[in-house]
C-alpha cells in the first residue's frame, strides 16, 4: 500500500490501526526534518528513508504511525511555513543534549542525498540558533555525520 493510499485509508476512517494522536514535539521534530529534506527543492527518497528510519528511533513507533505522523509534518510544513512555531516547542520541551541530537539528525537529512546545498546549510544555522545550539556544536554534529557517512569535507 503507498504512502497516499495509507493517508487516504486514514482520512476515510476506514483504517484498520487505532489511530494515535501526535504529541507537538513529534510533530516539531518530523516537521524540522521534513523542511530539511524540502529545502533545496528536492524531496530525494534517501531523504524521506533518512526521516522515516530517525522518527522510528526517536519516537518508538510503528511504521504505520510513522507514515501518518510523516504525512501530518508534510501538511503542517506546507500550510504553514513557520520556523519559529517549530523551534518554540523544541526550546521548550528539549534539553541541550537533545536539541544538539536534533541538529545532527537534520544534518543526516540533508545529507542523505550525498550533496548539501546552500538553503539547506543556511536552514541549520538558523535552526541552530533558533534552538540556542552553538555553532561550534552544530559543527560537530555535521561532522560526526560526515564520518559516519563517509563524507569527505570540502577543501
Amino acid at each position: 500500500m503507498s504512502m497516499l493510499d495509507r493517508i487516504k485509508t486514514f482520512l476515510s476512517g476506514t483504517a484498520s490501526h487505532q489511530g494515535r494522536r501526535f504529541h507537538n514535539l513529534e510533530v516539531a521534530v518530523a516537521a524540522l526534518l521534513v523542511r530539511a529534506a524540502t529545502t533545496d527543492a528536492e524531496f530525494a527518497e534517501a531523504e524521506r528513508n533518512a526521516i522515516r528510519r530517525i522518527i522510528a528511533e526517536s519516537f518508538h513507533l510503528s511504521p504505520w504511525d510513522v507514515d501518518r505522523l510523516v504525512a501530518e509534518a508534510e501538511a503542517e510544513e506546507a500550510r504553514t511555513m513557520d520556523l519559529f512555531r517549530w523551534t518554540q516547542a523544541i526550546k521548550r520541551d528539549y534539553d541541550e543534549q537533545e536539541r544538539i541530537a536534533l541538529i545532527e539528525k537534520m544534518w543526516e537529512v540533508v545529507y542523505a542525498d550525498g550533496v548539501l546545498d546552500d538553503f539547506e546549510a543556511n536552514l541549520l544555522r538558523r535552526v541552530a540558533g533558533l534552538i540556542y545550539v552553538p555553532d561550534r556544536e552544530s559543527g560537530q554534529a555535521r561532522q560526526r555525520v560526515m564520518a559516519r557517512l563517509g563524507i569527505e569535507p570540502r577543501r
